[in-house]
């Protein structure tokens, strides 16, 4: 998610980016404003009068006849709506950069429609990279966490970025290891649903934060740790666990979303973990998942 390639000063990703992010303020602010309008009353019944009945009427009060009808007061100001903050931030970094997030405009689509049916959420995200702040501001109001495993690249992006909630975190295993451990995660132990933090299966990772634990996530995205060279951890467990958080959930069903299925290691590990049955759209590299919840509904199978 971190690496990028040079780009032209004119970026049509970038415009269509920014351009997500109009849509999203304009939509707040128009939400804003329709809440705070006073509810407007019918207007009175009108009575058809006679001409000698108005003239009558004329006679009698001449203030009368200038008006029949009274109109429900306005507002003498104009309803202020302000930029929430987040989506400002996001709208100033992506307006004065040329580094875009690594997702293609289509992809960034898939995930973007989830989220606005279900922003203000819990999104999970393995990975903190350039596309971070896009994430953290189409869930505006909702609480995003970024899992990245490597601590310089955080302290860097607190500095620039304070408002993201980020953690480093470890993995133990190399991307070299995952025929190895696709077997391994074959045994009945990686079959059981279960807290990440109990499960006895090799490919559940044990070591984050307790709150991400704790957290019911509505979305979770698998887009690191880094996957592309022989030494680097691999994302094996990373879409393992995602997956068995989802099942692990209370009640609703979880979307997962994996990227760079373009690879071995992602296309493989997510077929068996997430479930092709689970599969519910594929984006260019992108593959959306939506599991359900095997706690709410007893006697699932792993996969269906």
């Amino acid at each position: 998610m971190r690496h990028s390639k040079p780009q032209s000063p004119i970026n049509t990703k970038l415009i269509i980016l920014c351009f997500f992010f109009l849509l999203v303020i304009s939509f707040i602010a128009w939400s804003t404003f329709s809440s705070s309008r006073p509810n407007s009353s019918p207007l009175p019944e009108v009575t058809h009068l006679s001409n000698s009945t108005r003239s009558s009427r004329a006679d009698q009060d001449p203030e009368s006849s200038s008006s029949t009808i009274s109109c429900p007061s306005l507002p003498s100001t104009p309803t202020c709506t302000k930029t929430p903050p987040s989506l400002a931030h996001a709208l100033v970094h992506y307006a004065t950069t040329n580094i875009t997030p690594q997702q293609t405009l289509k992809e960034i689509s898939v995930t973007l429609r989830v989220l606005e049916k279900k922003s203000p959420c819990n999104f999970l995200v393995f990975g903190l990279g350039h596309d971070s702040l896009m994430w953290a501001s189409l869930n505006h109001g909702g609480r995003t966490i970024f899992l990245e495993e490597d601590k310089n690249w955080v302290n860097q992006i607190k500095e620039k970025l304070p408002t993201l909630e980020s953690y480093h975190v470890t993995y133990d295993t190399k991307l070299h290891q995952a025929d190895k451990l696709m077997k391994r995660g074959g045994v009945e132990e990686c079959k059981v649903v279960t807290d990440p933090r109990f499960s006895k299966c090799p490919l559940a990772l044990q070591g984050f934060p307790t709150d991400v634990y704790d957290t019911d996530w509505d979305l979770i995205m698998v887009d690191a740790p880094t996957g592309y060279h022989d030494e680097a951890p691999g994302r094996m467990t990373a879409i393992y666990t995602a997956g068995l958080m989802a099942r692990n959930r209370g009640e609703r069903e979880t979307d997962v979303f994996v990227h760079d299925v373009d690879r071995v290691v992602e296309d493989k590990f997510s077929k068996a973990f997430l479930c092709e049955g689970y599969l519910v759209e594929q984006e260019g590299k992108l593959r959306h998942f939506i599991v359900p919840s095997h706690r709410a509904r007893l006697g699932r199978t792993f996969c269906p």
